[in-house]
């Protein structure tokens, strides 16, 4: 199991130190002033960086964007979800066959239903809605990314799929 470590530097910033379940170690320095600096040992070397990046606020945002699967989710991964204290973020597919294929934002009432709320919509042909407006169509195929607790996603989810919460 990966673990992750979490030092302050004073007049630096915090280090974050993991060992993945492979064995290699990935150090992450975030400066104070928003740069990132990353050091990737292998397991064979754990002496010695065999690999060194630096990059500015907005390089890492980007990278940790593509990483988190915010703009790609891999078809191995139908369902993904991030974790942030009692916020859950989890991607959902309209599979075949789901009561709200066809129906709107608004026509399912979501939010109100189940207090979850869809952020984000990508298409099958990877067109991205970020922040669909109420009137927003959802499609077989699409990868919908849901917010809330764990108990209003799943409530969110029987309500895509079998049309009650």
């Amino acid at each position: 199991m990966m673990s992750i470590g979490e030092v302050f530097l004073p007049g630096i910033g915090r280090k974050f130190q993991i060992e993945t379940m492979d064995g290699d170690r990935l150090i992450v320095v975030i400066h104070d002033d928003g740069t990132r600096e990353l050091y990737h040992f292998t397991r064979k070397n754990l002496d010695r960086p065999a690999s060194v990046l630096r990059l500015s606020d907005g390089e890492a945002r980007q990278i940790a964007g593509i990483i988190g699967g915010l703009s790609y989710v891999p078809r191995s991964l139908p369902i993904a979800e991030v974790i942030l204290e009692d916020l859950v973020l989890e991607w959902f597919t309209v599979q075949p066959g789901s009561a709200c294929i066809g129906k709107t934002i608004r026509d399912l009432q979501i939010r109100t239903a189940t207090g979850a709320s869809i952020v984000s919509i990508i298409e099958p042909d990877q067109t991205k809605r970020t922040n669909p407006e109420s009137d927003t169509l959802l499609n077989e195929g699409a990868t919908l990314i849901i917010a809330g607790d764990r108990r209003t996603i799943n409530a969110a989810k029987r309500l895509l799929i079998e049309g009650r919460k």
